[in-house]
């Protein structure tokens, strides 16, 4: 199995990915403000790089629970003079994490590599095909209804059989939209839509989504479910996000997203080990 996202190729199975969260906004639910200034932003992702990202995630919009949406132009102010910096200077893979089809299409013109679509639960096709034009990677996220208004009472009657359902249901959509399954990511939308016991279900049920014979990506890096299942604010989830790092990896998740990428890429590196020697 492979992920081919443009010029970039992974062969798995491999030592899992680390991608680096790059949050160009002054209201993200973590570390908003801290990068919004663009040389803070190239700094901050050149030492994710340093610290062993082979993705960086460059989002200008939030995603957190009742955002509002950010207009285009606004987007692609934040975004865009970030990617353009980064372009040539780091050798590793750009993720631009956009809704918006015409902020993607900028980003892949100015040389970044994949799409990172929390709303992949789109009918309109005109994001698919700005990614199979230019042969982009595409990271298929699960959510149900928008950031505004996701959290206010989701229900699912079987959250992890409903989610595998939509990824059978995107690949094939994908797929007629011309975007080809060694393109497709697959995410199940931790916290996307969720409340905390749906989003411990599919973190139990991971390897139930081996049968799309996808590369599977988590993000759980400092999300609310783990303030609350622990009782801790933002800044104290770095144990509880790297548990779940552990836990997706043992599961067969390929793919890591993460803010604190030192501490999940040990994390992850000493689980490896220990899976190889168990294995041997």
């Amino acid at each position: 199995m492979h992920w081919q996202a443009r010029g970039y190729r992974f062969d798995f199975p491999r030592p899992a990915l680390v991608m680096g969260i790059l949050n160009v906004t002054p209201d993200s639910f973590s570390d908003g403000g801290k990068y919004f200034d663009v040389s803070a932003a190239v700094d901050r992702a050149r030492e994710m790089v340093a610290e062993g990202a082979e993705i960086v995630d460059i989002g200008g919009e939030s995603s957190r629970p009742f955002a509002m949406p950010v207009d285009e132009a606004e987007e692609l102010r934040r975004v865009m003079p970030v990617i353009e910096r980064l372009v040539g200077s780091v050798q590793v893979a750009l993720s631009i994490d956009t809704r918006k089809p015409r902020v993607a299409k900028a980003a892949l013109e100015a040389g970044a590599s994949i799409v990172n679509d929390i709303e992949a639960n789109r009918d309109d096709p005109e994001m698919w095909e700005v990614v199979a034009e230019y042969g982009a990677g595409y990271v298929c996220v699960h959510m149900q209804g928008k950031p505004e208004n996701m959290q206010q009472n989701p229900h699912y009657a079987d959250v992890v059989g409903e989610v595998g359902e939509f990824f059978e249901d995107r690949l094939e959509r994908l797929a007629g939209a011309g975007v080809a399954a060694e393109k497709v990511v697959l995410d199940p939308g931790i916290g996307f839509g969720k409340t905390v016991e749906h989003n411990l279900q599919l973190l139990a049920s991971l390897d139930s989504y081996r049968r799309f014979l996808r590369p599977l990506l988590i993000g759980v890096s400092r999300k609310s479910f783990i303030g609350r299942v622990l009782g801790v604010d933002v800044d104290k989830r770095l144990a509880g996000s790297l548990a779940c790092a552990v836990w997706a990896r043992l599961s067969g998740v390929e793919i890591v997203r993460t803010h604190d990428v030192a501490a999940t890429l040990q994390a992850l590196r000493m689980t490896e080990a220990l899976l190889g020697e168990k294995r041997r």
